[in-house]
């Protein structure tokens, strides 16, 4: 119970940190809707808030930006998560948010060297030849420190930062409060699905806290990709690898924003776009495990234009089932086919509502006219960023959201073809893009992925037929014993139900109030007898109720006003 106090203590304080900070970017507003108004004024006045000079000539998207910058690490992250989310926010949104800088100052020696004693099981100058105490890179989670094992070889230290964890637990908490709160009460901000980007968001931090998990990521690419001799992936030192540690070759090459050195070198940067590209298209489409965030920090570029990928912290995953659905629907856009693209659009709303206003028929009439005007187009000519970005934009327009593996996929398609187009402006991730489709298609209709499909298939129809006689005993067993029971929950309508019990409760306390008073005066006026004091004892006793019973009535409607 005490640990339970100290940290809902602790939450209160972060929340109102976190309010504090937005009340003074100017979502005042939006503090009061989720009930933090009133603590928040008190706390406004003694603490002398002042919005930044700045805020009149800020845009939405940079205060918002800005917001998630000063609220510290888990939310410069959530806004790194929000800039995948192409199908929920607009180009100026997703640029604003790539501006995030997942970068921090260094924590002190002390603490890294203690909690590495403690990972390695020994001190860390007796692990490592040489290791440097000044880290080459500082983030919002961890750091990187170069080191050289007993046996010469360079390697990368990276450490997450000591106490990280609780400090991101608590803000997820907090966080998961808030978008309930929102959905509730703020019910023009649910097109942006904030318990769905918030529970998406939670599930990827935890995994990207987890360092043995990313050096698995590693490992599992780099089996993926060893047929690629042009693409390095870092090896990973699993004797010193855990939670917190991750101990990984150093990668000696040319930083992918680089490309003055690039040219320096002489590589040839067709050969780097294209090897790049293909790589991170095999992933995506042919293994179902791809590196989520291609930008140009995570790659380097070395000798033989060879290219080395790092930081497998976030990853997409994509079962095969969906592998096929991506590849049918980009070789529809590809290839103009705006039937398909519309089929394969309609299978993925399926469990989104999305806008009132729109019907099936009409979102398939939107997507055939917007896939129509391409038809013809030459590859060289098609810009298959613009047309995923186009697609998008169609997606909000509808009110409709991509699922969470998706819209990570497309961000990652974008990120890729900008990529390739800093390397070379003629980059054409469309003709890349066509052969591969055209593969992954071609071995979904294989005989043997039929015939594996078709034995999973009949696994499962056995299965079901073979267990159906006892459920349907079980069924008519429950009908004849009257225990068979269909319960639906509609949560808006419980909701309603609850605010109008609070308001008969309320009404009846209040007529029983009036009542009081109405009888209580007739008493008073009536009995003039001396001898009948006691009964006038009984007014003044009902007129004290009468009282207490309006009191309890008032808080009551202050307080659901303030819920």
């Amino acid at each position: 119970m005490l640990w339970e106090a100290i940290g809902a203590a602790r939450d209160l304080a972060r929340a109102h940190e976190i309010a504090s900070v937005l009340v003074r970017y100017g979502f005042s507003d939006l503090v009061r809707r989720v009930g933090l108004g009133n603590a928040l004024e008190r706390a406004g006045k003694a603490l002398h808030w002042r919005a930044p000079e700045a805020l009149a000539h800020m845009e939405p998207p940079e205060r918002i930006r800005r917001t998630l910058e000063e609220l510290g690490p888990t939310f410069i992250k959530l806004g790194q998560l929000l800039a995948t989310r192409v199908d929920l926010f607009p180009p100026d949104w997703i640029a604003e948010f790539g501006k995030l800088q997942d970068a921090a100052p260094a924590a002190p020696w002390d603490g890294i060297h203690a909690q590495l004693a403690e990972d390695l099981g020994a001190a860390p100058e007796t692990v490592f030849a040489d290791l440097q105490t000044v880290p080459i890179a500082a983030a919002s989670l961890a750091q990187v420190h170069r080191a050289r094992l007993a046996n010469g070889r360079e390697v990368v230290l990276k450490v997450r930062r000591p106490g990280i964890r609780p400090q991101v637990e608590a803000d997820l908490n907090l966080l998961a409060r808030l978008a309930e709160l929102i959905d509730a009460e703020a019910p023009d901000l649910r097109r942006y699905r904030p318990r769905e980007v918030v529970r998406e968001f939670t599930l990827s931090l935890r995994r990207e806290l987890d360092f043995a998990a990313e050096c698995r990521n590693a490992e599992r690419i780099a089996g993926n990709l060893a047929s690629h001799a042009d693409i390095v992936i870092p090896a990973i030192h699993w004797a010193w690898c855990g939670e917190r540690l991750n101990v990984q070759d150093y990668v000696d090459g040319i930083p992918g924003r680089r490309l003055d050195l690039v040219d320096a070198a002489g590589l040839d940067r067709k050969a780097l776009a294209r090897s790049g590209a293909a790589a991170v298209l095999k992933m995506m489409l042919e293994d179902g495990l791809f590196h989520a965030d291609p930008h140009p920090g995570n790659v380097f570029y070395l000798p033989a234009n060879r290219v080395a990928l790092i930081d497998f912290g976030m990853v997409g995953r994509l079962s095969e089932a969906r592998r096929h659905e991506v590849a049918v629907m980009l070789l529809g856009l590809v290839s103009g086919d705006a039937a398909t693209v519309a089929d394969v659009m309609q299978e993925w709303r399926s469990g989104d509502e999305g806008d009132p206003d729109t019907s099936p028929e009409r979102l398939r009439r939107d997507i055939e006219a917007f896939v129509d005007q391409y038809k013809g187009v030459p590859l060289k000519r098609l810009d298959l960023t613009a047309m995923l970005s186009d697609l998008m934009a169609l997606l909000r327009e509808h009110g409709l959201a991509l699922p969470p593996d998706l819209a990570l996929l497309i961000k990652a398609f974008i990120t890729l073809e900008g990529l390739g187009r800093q390397l070379d402006p003629d980059f054409d991730l469309a003709g890349e893009v066509q052969p591969l489709l055209e593969q992954v298609l071609a071995a979904h209709h294989a005989p043997a992925a039929l015939a594996r499909r078709g034995w999973r298939g009949l696994g499962s129809t056995l299965d079901l037929v073979t267990g159906l006689p006892q459920d349907l005993r079980d069924l008519l067993r429950a009908g004849r014993r009257g225990k068979l029971q269909i319960q639906v929950d509609v949560l808006s309508l419980k909701r309603t139900a609850d605010q109008l019990d609070r308001a008969i409760s309320r009404m009846t306390l209040g007529i029983v109030t009036a009542a009081l008073i109405i009888g209580t005066a007739i008493l008073m006026a009536v009995v003039r007898d001396p001898g009948l004091a006691s009964l006038r004892t009984f007014g003044l006793l009902g007129f004290l109720g009468a009282v207490g019973g309006g009191l309890w009535v008032l808080v009551s409607i202050w307080r659901s006003g303030r819920r």
